[in-house]
């Protein structure tokens, strides 16, 4: 599909790969990839595992070769960020879970990501940050991921400051699911991945498909929905068969 992208199916689990090892970035090709991916996941898999090949899970969005240089007018340069975007798009509107398993920086668009991840895990020596403003660049990109995931406070701190935090202060604020020991961390990712594979299949698609829904609905809304999914789901004959 791209060649900085490995994947990999493995029974229920599509694995995907950030291989671009020379600098660790995320082109806007690779992003564009990644959601159409994304989009067909639920197809042949109950989950996808994110992770990378490299040192750094993602030190930022790196422009691909040939695309409109900056000097461009905003209204023509407007479409050149689509593919990031539209990759955040893509993981909020998976159908199913995403897993991210974050080792050495995150950065950017990689602090996005790893944001947008469903359930994730990171190294205990991992280090996030927002560095855009201090390349004189809004960081309004990484923000749009961001703003339902930390508190206010928080993201505009990281993105005033530019400052790395580590693993512990990114769980703090929203950032990561788990904070693991770097020497266990594959194996609690694949511990945590058998379980999830374990689930009935409804319920694996019914919990995303709440979570990305509800939190837009009015308070009488979001309970309805969840009576909804609650009575499909739990009447769903995977549901039966997987009961103790």
């Amino acid at each position: 599909m791209h060649p900085h992208l490995i994947i990999e199916q493995q029974d229920r689990l599509l694995s995907v790969t950030l291989n671009r090892t020379d600098d660790n970035g995320v082109s806007d090709s690779m992003a564009s990839a990644l959601s159409q991916l994304l989009a067909k996941a639920h197809e042949t898999a109950d989950a996808v595992l994110l992770r990378s090949a490299g040192p750094d899970f993602c030190t930022g969005r790196i422009r691909d070769a040939g695309t409109t240089p900056p000097t461009s007018e905003a209204y023509t340069r407007r479409d050149e960020y689509d593919g990031i975007f539209g990759s955040y798009q893509a993981m909020r509107g998976a159908k199913v879970p995403i897993i991210g398993v974050i080792k050495g920086r995150c950065m950017g668009f990689g602090t996005a990501i790893a944001s947008l991840c469903d359930v994730s895990f990171a190294s205990d020596t991992a280090t996030f940050n927002i560095p855009e403003i201090g390349h004189n660049v809004m960081p309004t990109m990484v923000m749009s991921a961001v703003y339902d995931r930390m508190n206010r406070n928080a993201i505009l701190w990281m993105a005033y400051s530019t400052d790395f935090i580590d693993a512990q202060r990114a769980l703090a604020y929203g950032l990561v699911s788990q904070v693991v020991p770097d020497a266990k961390l594959d194996a609690e990712v694949a511990r945590f991945v058998d379980v999830l594979l374990s689930r009935p299949r409804p319920a694996i698609l019914g919990l995303k498909e709440y979570l990305r829904v509800a939190p837009r609905m009015d308070e009488q809304g979001a309970i309805d929905y969840a009576r909804s999914l609650h009575s499909m789901v739990n009447t769903a004959a995977a549901m039966k068969k997987n009961a103790h």
